[in-house]
């Protein structure tokens, strides 16, 4: 009797690898619950039985933490409140029905294998998985959850984790709930409070959220302090001496023992001193052999500086890029602390994979011929290899920046195995006046691993045979002047090199932290270096941080947690005793900073201008009246200067007058969003976005609100349920003369009848799919009806004639749900497609979807 056996990765991909080594190619592929994730099954031996395999996967973290309903709302929650608020794991994304999913897959199976990523957060996943896998399982004796370690997506390495499969650790997928909950409630609370106060007073601050976060924000304080070294800088002038010497045809151009003079008149004085001389004289000459030894392996954050400082490619972007190489299997995982090799690490077999690359493979195949050179001796921190290439590919095959980045890691590989690059160094020391002056050369004798990396070779700068005692005539004596200059801003590879120093982040987290200062307007990325110039916004934070709590912005907020996480994940802490104690400690802070929010308010008030000072005259409000004023900077929103209130708005789009039309329930003005000619817009008013007049909703403009009286409404202008999420098609009754139909939650449209003279909503439902009839009234130059007919009814989806007007697509994706026939109507004025008024079947329209 055989076993089942069902085995889970972290990505659809890298399932489709393990079940297609495992089956050697046999493996039958399937749909499960989760379309996204495809479930493979093969036969073969488990534990010496017979065993029926299930291989599928999730797609990254199953759940994500956050806080019950009741605390969602900014408005109705106190940020102080969000300190002893519960938590919660919710799904990820509902949609993809990854909990169902699994479920479904674990039903009678006897075992359990997880292949998620080999890290504290794959760790994490883990114990999601088992969540929803180990209560459908069978009850066999023995161990029945299993855990496979792996580096890469290669046979060898899957073969060898199947055969040495141990048990998931639970204390490190603790650790990481931990840090989620740490950095939720210490990160909503402080930014709530934060962006509703200085938004809700200046206008021009250009951000969406003045976000805080316990790894985000030290991360600014680095840029800041650095722009704050370059502010204070003060320039001081120098001068240098410098003498020219010639033996034979050559000149050779000699470097002061002294240095640079502070002095002008000390500088001149010295000048006067070694121009009385017409030689110099050599003091003595040395010449020894050094080294430039070889890069050591390959970890995350040496890639990451590397692909900032060298190949123009930022650190978030660096990791999608190699996170993608690692799922397609051309590099080992990506994200590893590790510069050492294990012993156990085949050197020669990668080396060989690259034997016959057009680029390096004659280098690799030498290296092969020589024997390869010890790799440095770096640190070997226990989770995965360093990063290497694990098959050979070309940049027509990969493109792009996939191609740069693979290109440096196989290089970086090959190097790490060759020789050091080995050169010497001559150095003379001469004599004009009592001055000495020194002067050296270099001579390349191994080119080692800089064959491979061109851009480290060092050029031969020989000198001419010198002899000690031996006089040299002076040609020319010059006094140089320069002027010490400051600090330029820090490149993201210099920031990577403080985080890492002080612990803000891990190998896997840093880039996202540096990404997100840039998202939230804190800082810019600028020039060729990548160079990171903080904005007005990130200076008036980390300097208002100092003035109230300097540790908010400190390196040493984040170390701390992380130490005590890490006693989580070590076993040495409780996790309740380290998540209570850090909240606490967190709370007494935030309630400081509440209380002293002042002292940074002056430094806003000092770079950023009023609410009332910004903006143009748009709308008018409804309380008092008055015209309101927009303001287009991040955040979108409108102030009422009379009623000092702020109402926000939709991001990401455009907002105007709405015709001057007002709302039935509050006497606002209504304003239209758009997001272009090919996304879509809607209605909206300023009171009833803010605070919808309905329980359970957050945020509602027209397109969303089921007022049964008023025209701009959902019950008025809703169409038919969406087919691609839970929302409705609405009818945009303002985007003629190219009508469509709006989904008011996703991004999906159906394009009507162009250039019609207007299209409305009716008060009947079609009878086959209960969506509500439209009415067309078409231009009388060019209609299409018979006799010159303009009017016309009829259900867009199964009416033949409107039908194939209809065209639907998801952003720039055109789909062909609506391409289709189905039934036909009268054409001519007053004519009706097939359908029926509110008399007949009683449907509504939103909780339906028939055939659609």
């Amino acid at each position: 009797m055989s076993v089942k056996v069902l085995m889970v990765a972290e990505k659809p991909s890298i399932s489709n690898s393990i079940s297609h080594i495992l089956s050697h190619g046999q493996s039958q592929s399937r749909r499960g619950v989760a379309n996204m994730c495809p479930v493979h099954e093969f036969n073969g031996k488990f534990q010496n039985k017979n065993a029926h395999f299930i291989v599928t996967s999730v797609v990254g973290h199953v759940y994500t933490t956050d806080f019950p309903p009741e605390y969602q709302s900014w408005d109705k929650t106190e940020p102080i409140a969000l300190f002893d608020a519960e938590t919660r794991k919710v799904e990820s994304d509902s949609k993809n029905r990854i909990c169902k999913h699994l479920s479904s897959e674990a039903k009678g199976v006897d075992y359990l294998v997880l292949w998620l990523d080999c890290d504290r957060e794959g760790e994490n996943i883990c114990f999601e998985v088992i969540e929803n896998t180990e209560p459908y399982m069978s009850r066999v004796s023995g161990q029945q959850i299993f855990r496979a370690k792996f580096s890469s997506i290669t046979a060898p390495d899957i073969l060898k984790a199947m055969a040495t499969l141990g048990a998931p650790n639970e204390n490190e997928a603790r650790s990481v709930d931990a840090r989620q909950i740490l950095d939720l409630k210490v990160g909503v609370a402080f930014t709530r409070f934060q962006t509703k106060y200085f938004t809700g007073k200046y206008g021009n601050l250009d951000a969406a959220l003045v976000s805080y976060g316990p790894c985000q924000t030290p991360t600014l304080g680095f840029c800041v302090h650095r722009h704050d070294q370059i502010q204070t800088f003060q320039p001081e002038n120098f001068w240098r001496v410098v003498p020219t010497v010639s033996k034979g045809h050559s000149s050779i151009v000699l470097e002061w023992d002294r240095g640079r003079m502070f002095d002008q008149g000390v500088a001149v004085t010295f000048k006067t001193l070694v121009e009385e001389n017409t030689r110099a004289v050599v003091e003595h000459v040395t010449a020894k052999e050094e080294r430039r030894p070889k890069p050591e392996p390959l970890n995350t954050v040496n890639l990451l500086k590397i692909a900032s400082s060298q190949l123009g490619i930022g650190p978030h972007h660096t990791m999608q890029v190699a996170e993608r190489l690692y799922l397609q299997g051309y590099i080992t995982y990506p994200r590893t602390e590790s510069t050492a090799y294990s012993p156990h690490f085949d050197l020669a077999g990668t080396v060989k994979e690259h034997r016959n690359h057009p680029l390096w493979g004659d280098y690799a195949s030498t290296l092969l011929q020589n024997g390869l050179s010890t790799p440095k001796a770096g640190h070997d921190a226990g989770d995965h290899p360093p990063i290497t290439p694990t098959r050979a590919a070309t940049e027509s095959e990969l493109g792009s920046d996939n191609w740069r980045i693979y290109d440096y890691v196989t290089r970086h590989f090959l190097a790490s195995v060759s020789p050091s690059c080995r050169y010497m160094k001559t150095t003379a020391k001469l004599s004009i006046g009592g001055e000495t002056f020194t002067v050296t050369g270099k001579t390349v004798k191994l080119a080692g691993y800089t064959r491979i990396m061109p851009w480290t070779e060092k050029d031969d700068k020989p000198l001419p045979e010198l002899v000690t005692g031996e006089p040299l005539p002076i040609t020319s004596v010059e006094l140089k002047a320069g002027q010490t200059s400051p600090p330029d801003n820090l490149s993201e590879s210099e920031l990577i090199s403080l985080m890492e120093k002080h612990g803000i982040g891990t190998d896997a987290s840093m880039a996202t932290h540096i990404n997100n200062i840039c998202e939230r307007n804190f800082v810019k990325v600028e020039g060729t270096a990548r160079r990171l110039v903080p904005t007005l916004l990130g200076i008036a934070l980390v300097h208002g941080y100092h003035k109230i709590d300097p540790e908010l912005v400190l390196p040493t907020v984040r170390s701390n947690i992380e130490q005590q996480v890490d006693l989580i994940a070590k076993g040495k802490a409780a996790f309740e005793a380290v998540v209570t104690h850090a909240i606490q400690n967190f709370k007494r802070k935030f309630e400081y900073f509440v209380r002293k929010i002042e002292s940074m308010d002056v430094l806003f008030e000092a770079t950023f201008s009023p609410l009332a000072a910004t903006g143009r005259v748009l709308s008018r409000c409804g309380k008092c009246r008055r015209m309101m004023k927009y303001i287009d900077l991040r955040p979108a929103r409108l102030h009422c200067a009379t009623c000092d209130e702020t109402y926000k708005l939709p991001a990401n789009g455009t907002i105007k007058l709405y015709k001057e039309l007002k709302c039935p329930l509050d006497d606002f003005e209504l304003v239209l969003f758009s997001t272009g000619s090919n996304g879509k817009s809607y209605s909206l008013c300023p009171y009833c976005y803010n605070f919808p007049p309905f329980e359970g909703v957050t945020k509602m403009g027209c397109n969303e609100c089921t007022h049964p009286t008023c025209k701009h409404s959902l019950t008025k202008n809703g169409v038919t349920p969406c087919v691609e999420c839970s929302g409705t098609l609405v009818l945009d009754a303002s985007s003629g003369p190219k009508w469509k139909l709006d989904c008011n939650k996703c991004n999906f449209q159906v394009k009507l009848v162009e250039n019609a003279h207007k299209i409305s909503t009716t008060d009947q439902y079609c009878e086959d799919c209960a969506s509500m009839l439209l009415k067309v009234d078409f231009n009388k130059k060019d209609t299409p009806l018979e006799n010159g007919e303009t009017e016309y009814t009829g259900c867009f989806q199964c009416d033949e004639f409107l039908n194939d007007f209809c065209q639907a697509r998801h952003g720039k994706m055109i789909h062909d749900k609506f391409r289709r026939r189905r039934g036909g109507g009268r054409r001519g004025r007053g004519g009706r497609g097939r359908g029926r008024g509110r008399g007949g079947k009683n449907v509504d329209p939103r909780m339906t979807f028939d055939g659609f």
